[in-house]
């Protein structure tokens, strides 16, 4: 699924999933950099991102995997 992946107006990460409307913020993340690893929403939802350069511009529009749970 299509997830954009910013930083708010308070410098918190944020997931947008345009399918379905919803705008959470990243509340943990497998991996320091964050990229090619699990996060999870403030909802519950996990997240598996693409692997990408640490360096990666925000925001930004990847394809993640929803891990169920």
């Amino acid at each position: 699924m299509k997830v954009m992946i910013r930083k708010n107006g308070a410098g918190i990460l944020t997931a947008y999933v345009p399918k379905k409307d919803l705008e959470e913020p990243i509340v943990s993340m497998e991996k320091v950099e964050m990229w090619g690893g699990v996060v999870t929403l403030a909802n519950g939802w996990q997240l598996e991102l693409p692997p990408l350069p640490p360096t990666t511009p925000l925001p930004v529009t990847v394809e993640a995997r929803k891990v169920a749970s």
